[in-house]
């Protein structure tokens, strides 16, 4: 059960946001967020990449610890990736409020026949 002094998810994601956007144009020598910027979105997305894997492996270990903290990196690092695309977290909001009461396969399919 969630502790009640623990911000909401969307809230905390939100002062997050707001937080790496800030960094944005800051001296990447004072600010990790600022140094992945500088280093460009190759970069920003391998991070994304590495807390994948990392989160996916701690799962297969069942180190629920592990996961905890890995998804907190990689959540972390998709919203600087969203940051440097200049996707705001209510975009994604809206995509899985569009999927809400879709089955799984159904929105899987309904992207297939949109690619075709």
């Amino acid at each position: 059960m969630a502790d009640k002094n623990i911000m909401a998810a969307g809230d905390i994601l939100e002062k997050l946001e707001q937080v790496i956007q800030s960094r944005k144009g800051s001296d990447p020598e004072t600010s990790y967020v600022a140094r992945l910027f500088h280093k460009g979105r190759k970069k920003i997305a391998q991070k994304v990449g590495e807390e994948g894997v990392e989160t996916a492996l701690a799962g297969v270990l069942d180190d629920r610890g592990e996961v905890v903290a890995e998804s907190a990196d990689l959540l972390f690092h998709l919203l600087v990736l969203w940051a440097d695309m200049d996707i705001a977290t209510e975009e994604i909001y809206a995509e899985l409020a569009r999927r809400e009461g879709l089955s799984g396969i159904e929105e899987k399919n309904s992207r297939q026949e949109e690619d075709q």
